[in-house]
């Protein structure tokens, strides 16, 4: 095993797919809303499957996502599914939510990314999970977003109220941040106009 293997190995991703997509109008939630055939949050954690970071642990909240997962990931990882019950609350009580997981898990990191951005690729969750610094943030030229790789010394300072994850903590304590430039579009989908646009994109790009 390759020293960057060994220190993926230890790391798992956490999908934060609890909010209840308040600016998304429609008939379903956002998340199950389909771009080429399948559900935005279906995007995502193929995504993260393809990278090897595993266990993934998906925060649920507003919507179920059961039918989504009863077919298997790619490569079958360990997928390990936790309700948050105050999701209402804000993205932080998600991010804590998955913390317990993964503290029972025992990992030394996990990369942190959102279910409604189906344009983070396979190979931004494997970069910045193969990142030894204590905080990893994929760029995007050169605009930090998601996913984020928050060592497990740090757990311990994130928020536990609010709508702010690793933000906050990024804000704090800038020097434990490395940025690590990553291809693809971190782009959330929050309404039927961001859906329309990715349904242009990936359009778009089958022309080409």
């Amino acid at each position: 095993m390759t020293p960057q293997a060994s220190f993926r190995a230890s790391c798992g991703a956490l999908v934060l797919a609890a909010g209840g997509g308040s600016r998304f109008v429609g008939t379903t939630h956002k998340l199950l809303v389909e771009i080429a055939g399948k559900p935005v949050v279906r995007h995502v954690l193929e995504a993260v499957a393809a990278s090897g970071v595993s266990p993934i642990i998906v925060v649920t909240g507003a919507v179920s996502l059961e039918e989504v997962l009863a077919t298997p990931l790619p490569g079958n990882p360990d997928v390990v599914v936790t309700h948050n019950d105050r999701w209402r609350s804000g993205m932080a009580s998600s991010l804590q939510c998955g913390l317990v997981v993964a503290r029972q898990r025992g990992l030394a990191g996990v990369v942190v990314g959102l279910g409604d951005q189906p344009g983070v690729p396979a190979s931004a969750w494997r970069q910045v999970a193969d990142t030894d610094a204590p905080i990893a943030v994929a760029t995007y030229h050169g605009v930090r977003r998601n996913p984020v790789r928050i060592h497990a010394e740090l757990w311990d300072q994130l928020p536990h109220d609010g709508d702010e994850g690793a933000r906050t903590l990024i804000r704090v304590r800038p020097e434990l941040v490395a940025e690590v430039a990553c291809e693809g579009n971190a782009d959330d989908i929050d309404t039927a106009d961001d859906v329309a646009r990715w349904q242009q994109r990936l359009a778009n790009q089958g022309e080409h």
